[in-house]
């Protein structure tokens, strides 16, 4: 028999992770603004997602909607655990996006729109930590509905996981801007990124300490027989591709050091899962205890195996499409 719970779980995940990459690099431009100060170079940053930025966001409605059709009292408890912090995140990309399409008009004004553009960066990518950190805490409930308090998500482990998004965002981008520009902006991320990628390693390395001393389940999932040896990889795969991105940013490579970030971000989604299976609402509610009846889950699948290939296919057509380097003189966006 098929498992449609499991199915949507995976359809959910899967739109969770590619938003995380491709609004992650999107968002990490903002977050590196501050480190660039040249106008012409700022606008290079801008015009590598300019026709892509708002597709990326797909993602975000697909998984929000399949939340809601598949899994209605994650849904409800989630939002109602979590309402501030996703309101915070929904205004600081607001801003952002607005700032995205009046930069490119403004002249006298630019600067505040700079600001704008980095600050709605910065902070959506904060809360979006900050809701995966509070999250990861758990959610307390009674009889499927949240009976925590207004300010439950706010603790210093939210905090830090907020911090660690922004960081993670910031490696995303910049791997992306090694990608897409060349000469003085390039050889700036070249740079960066060993910085950047200390402080991600400092990050999971704190999160992969505290999680399990705070939560007796997830260690015993990690480091009891057999799971030891089944998911060590984790741990020695990040040290690996750690390695090879520093590597890679010696060696001057251009698309390698993007592709190794998106790896150490696959390996988080992956402990992320980990940790918390099969736990949809933490520490107690399963994936087959939140699902919507059977006959919800046949009718919208039918909608997410239409719609989900379309949204694929032309979201690889715009990325194939706007492929090359971007330059200083490129026509600007419009």
């Amino acid at each position: 028999m098929i498992d449609l719970a499991l199915i949507w779980v995976g359809i959910i995940g899967l739109g969770v992770l590619i938003y995380v990459v491709m609004d992650g690099f999107d968002l990490g431009i903002g977050i590196l603004f501050p480190f660039i100060k040249s106008h012409q170079e700022r606008d290079v940053m801008m015009n590598t997602v300019a026709p892509v930025w708002d597709g990326n966001e797909t993602w975000m409605v697909l998984g929000g909607a399949g939340l809601f059709a598949a899994f209605p009292l994650v849904y409800a408890t989630v939002l109602s655990a979590l309402y501030i912090p996703i309101i915070l995140m929904v205004v600081a990309l607001i801003f952002r996006g607005v700032a995205f399409e009046f930069r490119f008009k403004a002249a006298r004004t630019k600067y505040l729109w700079d600001q704008a553009f980095i600050w709605g960066s910065i902070l959506s990518s904060f809360f979006q930590g900050v809701i995966l950190g509070a999250y990861i805490q758990g959610i307390q409930t009674t009889n499927g509905i949240y009976s925590g308090g207004v300010w439950d998500w706010l603790t210093p482990f939210s905090v830090f996981t907020g911090i660690g998004v922004v960081a993670m965002y910031a490696a995303l981008g910049c791997g992306w801007l090694i990608l897409k520009t060349e000469a003085n902006l390039q050889q700036a991320m070249y740079k960066l990124m060993p910085k950047l990628l200390i402080a991600l390693l400092i990050i999971f390395g704190a999160v992969s300490v505290y999680t399990p001393l705070t939560h007796p389940e997830i260690a015993q999932r990690w480091f009891t027989l057999p799971n030891l040896l089944y998911f060590s990889p984790v741990p020695i795969l990040v040290a690996l591709f750690s390695g090879l991105l520093l590597r890679a940013c010696r060696q001057q490579r251009d698309a390698q050091p993007f592709i190794y970030t998106l790896a150490l971000v696959f390996l988080a989604f992956s402990g992320f899962i980990i940790s918390l299976w099969p736990n949809i609402i933490p520490p107690s509610v399963s994936i087959w205890q939140a699902a919507a009846p059977e006959s919800s889950l046949k009718f919208t699948l039918v909608g997410a195996v239409i719609l989900i290939p379309v949204i694929i296919a032309y979201t690889f057509f715009s990325y194939w499409v706007f492929r090359d380097k971007v330059r200083i003189g490129d026509e600007g966006y419009h």
